[in-house]
Formats: structure tokens, sequence, C-alpha cells
């Protein structure tokens, strides 16, 4: 059974604002540098929705942030295999820039 998309009557239920969108990309690029500028350092992040984690920058990549964070399963089987970025006792976490509140760079 194919589906056609023009057999559909559209109705949008959200669009977001063109103010919000600009913000939006605005804060993406200036974590985004900042992220950059502080790959492989430790840091703790805090989300909009209050989440709290503490890892290490691996990477920051169209819109998403990637965090090394401690495996408290060390030895266990990984999802990803051959990335020189990370050990068997780290996880990497990804985050959506947007969705963060606060970084803070600690000291090692």
């Amino acid at each position: 059974m194919s589906l056609q998309h023009g057999s559909y009557h559209q109705n949008v239920l959200y669009q977001a604002d063109k103010h919000l969108v600009q913000n939006l990309k605005d804060a993406r690029k200036h974590v985004h540098h900042i992220c950059s500028l502080h790959k492989n350092k430790v840091v703790k992040i805090e989300t909009l929705d209050g989440q709290t984690f503490v890892g290490r920058i691996i990477n920051c990549n169209k819109g998403l942030l990637y965090l090394a964070v401690h495996n408290p399963h060390q030895g266990a089987q990984r999802a990803f295999f051959g990335n020189p970025y990370y050990n068997d006792d780290e996880l990497i976490l990804t985050l959506v820039l947007y969705e963060l509140l606060v970084i803070t760079l600690l000291s090692t």
C-alpha cells in the first residue's frame, strides 16, 4: 500500500516564529564556538530540562555536542567501535546545543 503526498490536505500544526528561529540559530552558533574551543576539556553541563552531566567534550557538529561520560558498566559491549576519541570507561552522550543552559569548565 502506498501513500501519495498529494492526496492529503495539509494543515500546519506549528510554525516557529522567525525571530525565535534566528535566536536559536545564533545560540547554536555561539555554543558551537565555545565547545570547539574546549574540546577534550572536562565540563559540567546543565540542560533546559534540569539534567546535569559531567564529561569531556569530544566533538561539536551540526548542532550536536558529543560528551564522553564515565561508564558505570565498564567492560560492557559498546555501541561504537574503533573511535579514537574515547576509551572503555566512557560512554558518548549526544546533546542538542540549543537545549544547553549552562556549561562550566571544571579544572582537573
